[in-house]
């Protein structure tokens, strides 16, 4: 009985088309909601200065525990002749390859400083290609800005602000 059934399964889509895309000649649209992609991290385009503080919100709260922010600390003068402290992220790595795509590392940040991108990667073939560093978290940064990349649909409302002056 079970070969019958299974028979007239393959019988009834025989004739139907086939739902493969074929991905590098075709692309599908990016649903609006998806949370597959990239991480970028953020600067402010007006200063120029990078939007991680350093606080280490994001490393903490991970579950895989995928990302790595070492805090530095520099003295500043203020224009009135006094001195503060800032810290920003010395190093900040991130390794994709464990990544759940949860998004509370996005969530968690108080500055906006770590963002999700809507972009289909291209795989990996080596671990090398799954580790971002600083340097390529912050240019996914500049490529957001120049409207290279979308942020993903829940978080990063202030950096969709910056691109988009009417949403402000």
């Amino acid at each position: 009985m079970s070969l019958l059934r299974n028979m007239f399964v393959n019988f009834k889509h025989i004739f139907k088309k086939p739902v493969t895309v074929m991905y590098p000649n075709k692309i599908r649209e990016v649903p609006d909601r998806w949370r597959l992609g990239g991480f970028a991290l953020t600067y402010n385009p007006e200063t120029g200065e990078e939007n991680c503080i350093g606080c280490q919100l994001c490393q903490n709260i991970c579950p895989s525990q995928i990302i790595t922010v070492v805090r530095g600390m520099e003295t500043i003068t203020l224009p009135d002749g006094s001195t503060k402290k800032k810290t920003f992220a010395k190093e900040f790595y991130l390794d994709f390859q464990a990544c759940m795509q949860c998004e509370l590392c996005v969530q968690v940040c108080p500055t906006d400083a770590i963002v999700m991108v809507k972009e289909r990667r291209k795989p990996g073939y080596t671990r090398e290609d799954l580790l971002y560093d600083k340097e390529k978290l912050l240019e996914n940064g500049r490529r957001i800005l120049k409207g290279q990349l979308e942020v993903s649909w829940i978080t990063g409302n202030r950096i969709r602000e910056l691109q988009d002056p009417k949403r402000a």
